[in-house]
């Protein structure tokens, strides 16, 4: 047996998982434990957890793979030094990141109290972003492409797999990236958090592509669709950028020059209000975002002839301009992964480090199912300590044997209208919720989305909810519809379908999907047919269940957003928590139509 844990450690969205002879046994990211959004350093609880799931201690463990080599890229890094002799503040946070990295073990040990006396493998950060994508991917063969801010002073990076080889052989360096032009001018439109490009994908909807002309000054097309920044308009090359990637969450300055300011003008500020101005800029952005991002693409298809692409990197995130490659480009297969961002290189160097020790890939990933899960047992002591608090809130619990009086009865609920936080089974790896731990609600009503961003998600009012569909509908609802298990796709809902369902139709007329099957979620399955079978409509709108926070992860997590937000039922596992309150009488069962 060979065990392998594998890292992304100092870096945001930090996260373990663990091997078994190449099988994916555990894997989450450190925030679910700890609260902390996208938190960043060493994942102890995630490696606490994942050793856990497996019943090893660190000494048991056979290798540990990290998504990043200090020594990858050496001569570029070289090179650029000797022409450019950037700030030294810039060389010291670089050599500080890579210090931690090398002493991380003994902080295993220390931790754990035991030790490691396995191997450790470095991997470099794009190829274990590939290696996230094809090694778990159905294909045999396929390009690879990775886009993000930086990893290993490269941006992006893309080569031809086959079987058990990954072959790099191209990249783009530092000082230029995709990822930190959306990121710049995301800063720029007052969305100032790590990770929010994904409000500013989702306000772009809002806009029209009116200033590209303006945000094509920011990138320069290259022969062989390579690109470069245009560097006036930026600073992170030559002045420190206070990145904070130890033990908080990630910050990051703003990235931007004066000349950008020039440009477009005075940034908005948090508190004011969002314009039509500032909703053109989004839509320009992503436009101009999506002009080199199937550039590149179409460059890959013609270069490898192969219809096959593995995607991963932050960029891969970018859910709308996903939904548009198979519009856009020849490509005709496209996998990616659920975290396909920095989390997700815990599976890519492991897995790496597993084909480096010449075994083969065995592992195909079907699902995201692979956080903690709680039995029946840790439940009813969750809810017994609370008794007293469920009480005050005038809440009562009921049980039920089987699945099928749960789904029945909990469909009933989410069809007349009421807001259901649903907690099942093992937690999703990577950053959407997948029926495992969402809020789900009736897709049907129309101010539905306006209730949820103000009441119980407390959140800007343009960010839309998704839909989680039968798989074997999707079809009739999507236009160039493609399956999106891992919600990582945008699609156009058909028209004569837009009106029924509002709730998750984008003010563009599309909808970030989750494509649901009977064999990889039974029971979120039968729930959505229980629902089809009363309202015709095979669908429920799915989002993440949490307040502002990270998803939540336990019993007592879901309990505490439950009880603090307005969400009408909670449901874990095979109890219902009810409000006595609504005007529902929810424990009887003859009073839901």
């Amino acid at each position: 047996m060979t065990i392998i844990i594998g890292l992304n450690n100092y870096h945001g969205d930090s996260s373990a998982c663990i091997l078994k002879d190449g099988i994916i046994i555990a894997a989450s990211e450190e925030e679910r434990f700890n609260r902390i959004k996208h938190w960043a350093g060493l994942p102890m609880l995630s490696i606490e957890f994942c050793m856990n799931a497996l019943g090893v201690d660190l000494n048991q463990v056979d290798h540990i793979a990290v998504n990043s080599n200090p020594f990858a890229n050496l001569l570029n890094k070289g090179i650029y030094t000797l022409k450019n002799r950037p700030n030294l503040d810039i060389v010291k946070n670089s050599l500080s990141r890579a210090a931690n990295n090398n002493n991380f073990i003994y902080e295993l040990n220390k931790y754990f109290n035991s030790k490691f006396n396995g191997k450790l493998h470095r991997i470099e950060h794009h190829y274990a972003h590939s290696a996230s994508s094809f090694f778990v991917s159905p294909f045999d063969k396929s390009v690879v492409l990775s886009i993000d801010g930086f990893g290993d002073f490269a941006s992006t990076a893309w080569g031809y797999a086959n079987n058990n080889k990954i072959r790099i052989d191209d990249k783009v360096y530092f000082p230029h990236s995709l990822g930190i032009y959306y990121q710049a001018i995301t800063q720029w439109l007052g969305f100032k958090n790590y990770g929010d490009e994904f409000k500013v994908m989702g306000l772009s909807a809002y806009g029209k592509p009116i200033y590209k002309d303006l945000l094509n000054k920011l990138l320069i097309q290259r022969k062989n669709n390579k690109y470069e920044l245009n560097l006036k308009y930026f600073i992170h090359h030559k002045e420190k950028i206070n990145y904070c990637w130890n033990n908080s969450s990630p910050y990051i300055k703003n990235l931007y020059s004066n000349e950008l300011i020039k440009l477009l003008g005075p940034e908005r500020l948090k508190e004011n209000a969002i314009t039509e101005f500032h909703k053109d800029i989004a839509a320009s952005m992503q436009a101009v975002y999506e002009d080199y991002f199937y550039r590149i693409l179409d460059f890959l298809i013609k270069k490898y002839k192969i219809e096959n692409l593995c995607l991963a990197g932050g960029c891969a995130m970018n859910s709308v301009a996903n939904g548009k490659i198979h519009t856009y480009t020849n490509f005709k297969n496209v996998f990616i992964p659920s975290a396909a961002g920095d989390a997700g290189g815990a599976i890519g160097s492991a897995l790496s480090a597993w084909i480096n020790l010449g075994c083969t890939r065995n592992y195909k990933m079907t699902h995201s199912y692979y956080g903690p899960k709680y039995d029946l047992n840790y439940i009813n002591s969750v809810l017994e300590k609370n008794k007293l608090e469920i009480q005050i809130n005038n809440c009562e619990i009921e049980y039920l044997e089987t699945n099928i009086d749960l789904v029945n009865k909990v469909s009933r609920y989410i069809s007349n209208g009421l807001v259901v936080g649903w907690f099942q089974g093992n937690m999703e790896w990577g950053s959407r919720a997948l029926g495992n731990r969402s809020i789900l609600c009736d897709p049907r009503i129309a101010d539905m989305q306006e209730l949820l961003n103000k009441k119980i998600k407390k959140r800007e009012s343009f960010r839309p909810f998704a839909p989680s569909i039968l798989k074997e509908y999707l079809h009739d609802w999507f236009e160039d519809a493609i399956e999106s298990p891992f919600m990582t796709t945008v699609l156009k809902i058909k028209n004569e379908k837009k009106q029924l369902i509002p709730a998750v139709t984008h003010i563009d007329g599309t909808g970030r999907l989750q494509t649901v099957s009977e064999q990889n979620n039974k029971k979120y399955y039968d729930l959505i047919s229980s629902f089809n079978s009363i309202t015709g409509i095979p669908m429920l709108l799915n989002t993440s269940f949490n307040e502002n926070e990270p998803i939540v992860c336990t019993p007592e997590q879901a309990l505490d957003c439950f009880l603090r937000t307005k969400m009408d039922i909670l449901v874990l596992e095979n109890t219902i928590i009810f409000r006595k309150n609504d005007d529902n009488n929810h424990n009887n069962n003859d009073s839901i139509k």
